[in-house]
């Protein structure tokens, strides 16, 4: 186990519209440097987990922790849709992810061109979003966020709306950039085949939040088949109040 990016301990949120609380003692460690999933059926707390861990939301009990003893290191998130702004080139969407971080007066054009090029979307820089495909719409969304330079880059389901030929190109081209940046990832999915894909860890959620079963990472082809059968059966065994 390497350090500790981030850590949750006895973690507890709960909505006045719902009778439980969607998180419930959850304890969570993220490593620094991994990419990890967090999976579970529709109910189990996935996108709050994302949006306590993004500072977006507060903790009714428990605790978040951060490997510097500071809140909130600098963050980069991905929704489910891209929200670009429609009236900004794809240029100027990327550079205006660049002006909410601390390096952001050196965040000109020619700093999103570079990112841009970096990340293979140099030819549609010019581009408005209603121009752009939705996995090209997606791979913007990726690359604003991580203009801000992140330590922490949080997914929620980025890749859910795509087709399933454009969602696999996807998360090679999300694999490759991460390992690129090296930063600390948290992607948050349905999709079991997504989570073996990406995963260096997996963190399976039941109910409340509950880390039910975790897996590591695995190169060999009947190992994974065993997992995702595991997953799978997982799924089946947890009732998950919604």
């Amino acid at each position: 186990m390497g350090t500790v990016a981030v850590r949750l301990a006895g973690a507890r949120k709960t909505y006045s519209h719902r009778d439980q609380p969607v998180l419930d003692g959850v304890d969570l460690e993220i490593t620094a440097g991994e990419l990890l999933v967090v999976l579970g059926p529709s109910g189990s707390g996935k996108s709050t987990l994302l949006r306590i861990i993004a500072g977006l939301d507060r903790l009714d009990g428990g605790s978040i922790g951060w490997d510097d003893g500071h809140a909130n290191p600098t963050t980069g998130m991905v929704f489910q849709q891209p929200l670009l702004m429609p009236w900004l080139s794809v240029r100027d969407n990327v550079r205006f992810g660049g002006r909410f971080a601390r390096h952001r007066a050196d965040f000109d054009a020619a700093t999103a061109d570079e990112l841009l090029e970096r990340f293979g979307l140099a030819g549609l820089a010019d581009r408005t979003p209603d121009q752009l495909s939705g996995g090209q719409a997606q791979r913007v969304a990726v690359v604003r966020a991580v203009a801000v330079r992140p330590r922490l880059l949080l997914l929620d389901e980025p890749f859910s709306a795509l087709d399933p030929a454009v969602r696999a190109d996807l998360q090679d081209w999300l694999a490759d950039l991460v390992a690129e940046l090296g930063c600390t990832a948290v992607l948050v999915t349905h999709d079991v085949d997504e989570a073996l894909r990406l995963g260096d860890r997996i963190v399976l959620l039941g109910d409340r939040g509950a880390v039910r079963e975790e897996f590591r990472r695995t190169g060999d082809d009947g190992q994974r088949d065993t997992v995702r059968q595991r997953i799978l059966d997982r799924y089946r065994d947890d009732s998950v109040t919604v």
